[in-house]
């Protein structure tokens, strides 16, 4: 699909395109800022991931991680530990490959709603939203994956998941936060959405 195409059937503009290429660049270089590891690592990607739904709204949250996964499995070593190409898809972390664009979608949702309703309570929603999304989404997905990858049952997958969602949901606090501020400072971005 080109751009063009792609500009047509989404209602996006030039604006629009770049701020989702830019915002995919920014979730490629947190995936690359690891902190440690158990079986999946532990890296800023969901903190870039929740940034960009909570300022680029659903649609373009949505297709700025897209692009991402896109450019990783196209060959460039942006997911974590610069691992690309299409094995990654067989790994490990599989799960939570397909969770980040739903993750996205959901969080960009809710943003949006948040930004126009409620400024106020921006922050509140936006993290809650994000807290749930870490566990009921990403957790569920990045469990199944785990528990396929690893042949371990359910409750072993899920107990490597849940040393992360404390870290994840303070990501998406963080990312509200940040958010918050940067919509309050480029208010035409929310209209924009």
């Amino acid at each position: 699909m080109s751009n063009a195409t792609l500009k047509r059937s989404a209602g996006l503009s030039t604006t629009d395109l770049a701020l989702v290429a830019t915002f995919a660049a920014l979730i490629a270089v947190c995936a690359q800022l690891t902190v440690g590891s158990i079986n999946v690592p532990f890296t800023l990607q969901m903190f870039a991931i929740f940034l960009a739904a909570s300022i680029l709204g659903a649609l373009r949250g949505f297709l700025t991680v897209v692009l991402y996964l896109a450019v990783g499995t196209a060959g460039l070593p942006v997911f974590a530990k610069g691992a690309a190409g299409p094995a990654v898809w067989a790994g490990e972390t599989v799960g939570y490959l397909l969770a980040f664009p739903i993750a996205a979608l959901i969080v960009g949702f809710v943003a949006h709603r948040a930004a126009r309703r409620d400024p106020a309570s921006f922050v509140v929603v936006v993290s809650i939203a994000a807290a749930i999304v870490t566990v009921a989404v990403v957790g569920t997905l990045g469990t199944l994956g785990m528990a396929w990858k690893f042949d371990v049952s359910l409750a072993v997958a899920w107990g490597y998941a849940t040393p992360f969602f404390v870290a994840d949901i303070v990501k998406g606090v963080l990312a509200a936060i940040v958010a918050a501020a940067v919509l309050r400072a480029f208010p035409k971005l929310t209209s924009r959405r």
